[in-house]
């Protein structure tokens, strides 16, 4: 998910420090979770995710489209 969630924000062009003002989840949560550190983040927190980037779960937990 960290892949899919690096590639939806930059293809927003939002820094991690932007999405984390956005979704108001911590920018340092935010970095765990695109280096795989914190591979399964809660639901909670991956909504709010989802919401700042517009997308849908299911097109957050989307493999990489690398």
């Amino acid at each position: 998910m960290g892949i899919r969630l690096k590639e939806l924000r930059e293809y927003r062009n939002l820094s991690r420090y932007r999405l984390a003002k956005l979704s108001g989840v911590n920018e340092s949560t935010l970095q765990m979770i695109e280096n795989s550190d914190n591979p399964n983040p809660t639901f909670r927190v991956m909504c709010k995710i989802a919401d700042a980037l517009e997308v849908s779960l299911d097109d957050l937990r989307k493999e990489s489209e690398q």
